[in-house]
C-alpha cells in the first residue's frame, strides 16, 4: 500500500480531520486542462476525439478518484493563466515540474519523467552546441521548458517560438527551421517514426538539468486547492499500484516512462 493512501486511511480510521487527508468529494466535479496537439500524449483523432496518454491518464485519475470530469482543451502557452483564472481546475498536459511553475501553481508526484533532445537533418554537419548552432534558427514551443532552455543556452542562434509543436515539425521538414528542442520520446513517436520525419535525427546531449527540466511531470492545480492536490497524489498511487498505469504506458510505449530509463532508449 502506498504512502499516501495510508495516510488518507489511517487519518479516516482515527477521525482525524487532517488537511492532508482531505480530498475531493466522490461525484465531485473537475474541470482538466488538456493541449490536443502533442503526440503521443495528446492529440485530437481523425474522429475529432482527443486521444494519447495524457489523456488516457486523465480519464484514470478521474476514475479513481471517483469525479465527474470535464476536457478542456487550450493553447500550451496559455494553460497555467487559464487555470489560475479559473477556466479549469487541473492541467494534464506533460507539464514539468519545475521551481518556476511552482510559484503559480501546485504540483502532484509525477506521473512520467522523458528527456529532451535536439532534432537536426541527417547529414547537416551540424554540431550541437552552443558555437555548433551559432546562427542557426531553432524552433520551440512557446513559454515550455525547451523554450527556456534554448534561450540561455543557444545565446547566439535564432530561437523561433510556435504555440503547437506540429507547426514546428512542418517547418523543420520544409527547411525553415535548422533544429528543434523537444522532449524526446515525443519527438520519437510524433516525428521521427512519422513519414514527415524521415532523414532527420536526435543529436547531441539527452537534457535533463532539473534547473531547467523540473523533475518530472506532475498534474498542476492552483496553489489554493489542496483536497484536489491530495486526490490526485492518491489516485496517481493507486493507478501505479492497481496495474492500470502499466496498461496505460504499454498501450504507448515499449520502457518505462514512469522514471529515467526513457533517456536510455535514445
Amino acid at each position: 500500500m502506498t504512502r499516501h493512501i495510508r495516510r488518507a486511511i489511517t487519518a479516516l480510521a482515527l477521525g482525524l480531520p487532517l488537511a492532508a487527508a482531505a480530498q475531493l468529494a466522490p461525484g465531485g466535479a473537475v474541470r482538466i486542462g488538456v493541449e490536443g496537439a502533442y503526440p503521443p500524449f495528446s492529440q485530437v483523432g481523425a474522429d475529432g476525439q482527443l486521444k494519447g496518454f495524457d489523456i488516457d491518464i486523465a480519464h484514470a485519475l478521474c476514475e479513481q478518484m471517483k469525479a465527474r470530469c470535464t476536457l478542456v482543451q487550450q493553447d500550451f502557452d496559455g494553460m497555467i493563466p487559464a487555470l489560475n483564472a479559473r477556466k479549469f481546475d487541473a492541467i494534464v498536459a506533460s507539464l514539468s515540474i519545475t521551481e518556476e511553475r511552482k510559484k503559480a501553481v501546485a504540483f502532484s508526484d509525477k506521473y512520467y519523467k522523458t528527456p529532451n533532445r535536439v532534432i537536426i537533418k541527417a547529414g547537416s554537419g551540424l554540431v550541437v552546441s552552443p558555437e555548433g548552432l551559432k546562427g542557426k534558427r531553432i524552433g520551440v514551443q512557446r513559454a515550455t521548458i525547451n523554450d527556456r532552455f534554448a534561450t540561455d543556452t543557444f545565446k547566439h542562434s535564432e530561437i523561433v517560438r510556435y504555440a503547437k509543436q506540429d507547426d514546428i515539425y512542418l517547418d523543420l521538414a520544409a527547411g525553415r527551421l535548422d533544429a528543434t528542442l523537444v522532449d524526446a520520446v515525443a519527438a520519437d513517436a510524433g516525428f521521427l517514426k512519422r513519414d514527415q520525419g524521415k532523414g532527420f535525427v536526435f543529436a547531441g546531449p539527452a537534457y535533463t538539468d532539473p534547473a531547467y527540466f523540473g523533475h518530472g511531470v506532475g498534474v498542476a492545480v492552483r496553489r489554493n486547492d489542496p483536497a484536489l492536490l491530495q486526490s490526485l497524489n492518491v489516485a496517481i498511487a493507486a493507478i501505479r499500484a492497481n496495474g492500470t498505469y502499466q496498461k496505460l504506458q504499454d498501450k504507448y510505449f515499449d520502457f518505462d516512462i514512469y522514471g529515467d530509463a526513457a533517456a536510455a532508449q535514445k
